[in-house]
């Protein structure tokens, strides 16, 4: 009998199944696809030699991961590349709000006027913030605080609306690229706690950037995959679970999927009938013939770059999908140009490049004409640099990703109580009614993102349930 089976080989599944390894527990991965990654995929999804992600391709959260910095995941492969800036937001006047490394070139960018007012919210976390991410991306109560006054002065900024700590600046260059980062996961910036969701994106890029995986996002995955294996455990592909039933004996179970899909397996009924699904997303994958053609410099160079006119429009974006139903007029977009540091993701003189934009969940409709236009506002002549795209819709992104539920890329709305406690109201979110039955993806605590941390969360849960029994 194995000690634990893990479904899903996802980011967090894989974790989870590291650190249970690691502790000399007997561990088996079993994925429905035919390859291992979740949302950390790399695939040639337009030209032959053009090497897109069909899912996440910058990784602010996944370098600064306690798990991920607890592995030797750089001796199977990992390696991260780090853009000269990690996001750009640009302006139609042609130039640009930048997300640098160094404080004080990010907070020059926003003018004089907000410049003292950004150091002055970022630098009280920035010397504590690798005591701060822990603890951050521990929480529940998987782990004591290691700084608890520094938790706590971040929670006195961060819980409040975005709305409410971007009155702090008196210009809309700062207000509207901190509207961005708060739109990444695709939250209304009214919303409880979207404060923190800023910060941590703009901490994450002082402390170690916004980078992308060298060969794409597959290397996180496959990395994390030849350390489990080294580790004694197996991976199995191509093995759908249907129920309980399909699976090999072991004492603990631990599911890297959505909650809908657990209670399916385990027969839990309506156990999470309450978890709510997100807005979806529309995605497009770009293979061209040159660089993005952005008018502004800064936009060039940086790795992930936020389109959005100002918060205003960006706000509408938002307030369309979640409150009104529809697909936005002019989307707000995160685009990634990963060849920028990267040139062996395409043929020499070639780029690849992707974005996408908010939709209700579920939406059926297709936003590429959408999405090119707000694109070109920035960047004119981008549509003439196109070879090929592929398009991918909520139904496309749920058939590819069984966690991504109606498009819905975080594996739940990432908004309200739910962006902190979920998938349920409990101090113990990994449990699950059955007592060897746990959860670790992206539904639970610290919520989406590939940095493995819910995997890592949970593995405590149930290593601390087998060394007990």
């Amino acid at each position: 009998m194995l000690d634990a089976v893990v479904v899903g080989a996802g980011p967090n599944g894989l974790t989870a199944a590291v650190e249970l390894a690691r502790r000399g527990f007997s561990v088996a991965v079993f994925e429905a696809r035919d390859t291992v990654g979740g949302g950390a995929r790399t695939e040639e999804l337009t030209l032959p030699g053009f090497r897109h992600d069909p899912c996440s391709a910058a990784h602010p959260l996944g370098v600064n991961s306690p798990a991920f910095r607890a592995m030797p995941l750089g001796r199977y492969g990992l390696a991260w590349l780090q853009p000269e800036l990690p996001m750009a937001h640009p302006f139609l006047d042609g130039t640009a709000a930048v997300l640098s490394r160094s404080v004080a070139e990010t907070a020059a960018s926003f003018g004089p006027r907000d410049a003292g007012t950004y150091r002055r919210l970022v630098e009280p976390f920035t010397h504590q913030w690798d005591a701060l991410v822990r603890d951050f991306m521990s929480l529940p109560l998987s782990a004591l605080p290691r700084d608890p006054v520094t938790l706590a002065r971040f929670g006195l900024a961060g819980l409040p609306p975005a709305t409410w700590l971007m009155r702090r600046f008196r210009d809309e260059r700062a207000r509207t690229l901190f509207a961005g980062l708060v739109a990444h996961v695709m939250s209304p910036l009214g919303g409880f706690a979207t404060g923190a969701v800023g910060l941590v994106f703009a901490l994450a890029a002082h402390a170690r950037g916004w980078p992308v995986a060298r060969g794409g996002s597959q290397a996180i995955s496959d990395a994390l995959t030849a350390y489990l294996k080294d580790l004694g455990g197996a991976v199995h592909t191509d093995y759908e679970v249907k129920r309980l039933d399909d699976l090999p004996p072991a004492r603990a179970y631990v599911f890297d999927t959505s909650p809908t899909a657990l209670s399916r397996i385990a027969g839990f009924g309506r156990y999470y009938e309450h978890y709510r699904y997100g807005s979806g997303v529309f995605k497009v994958d770009y293979a061209l013939d040159g660089p993005v053609p952005w008018t502004a410099e800064e936009a060039r160079t940086a790795g992930t770059v936020q389109v959005g006119a100002d918060s205003k429009e960006i706000g509408a974006a938002l307030r369309a999908v979640s409150r009104e139903g529809r697909a936005p007029d002019a989307p707000f977009l995160i685009t990634v140009q990963p060849s920028v540091v990267d040139p062996s993701r395409a043929p020499a003189g070639k780029h690849v490049f992707w974005a996408y934009g908010h939709v209700p969940n579920g939406w059926t409709g297709d936003l590429t004409d959408t999405i090119e236009r707000q694109l070109e506002r920035f960047a004119p002549g981008f549509r003439d640099r196109v070879l090929a795209r592929a398009t991918a819709g909520p139904p496309e992104l749920a058939a590819r990703n069984a966690n991504y539920v109606g498009g819905d890329i975080g594996c739940g709305a990432a908004s309200g109580l739910q962006l902190l406690l979920r998938p349920r109201l409990s101090l113990f979110p990994y449990n699950t009614p059955h007592p060897a039955v746990f959860i670790c993806s992206s539904a639970t605590p610290p919520g989406p993102g590939v940095h493995g941390m819910s995997g890592h969360n949970a593995a405590k849960a149930v290593w601390k349930k087998l060394r007990r029994s």
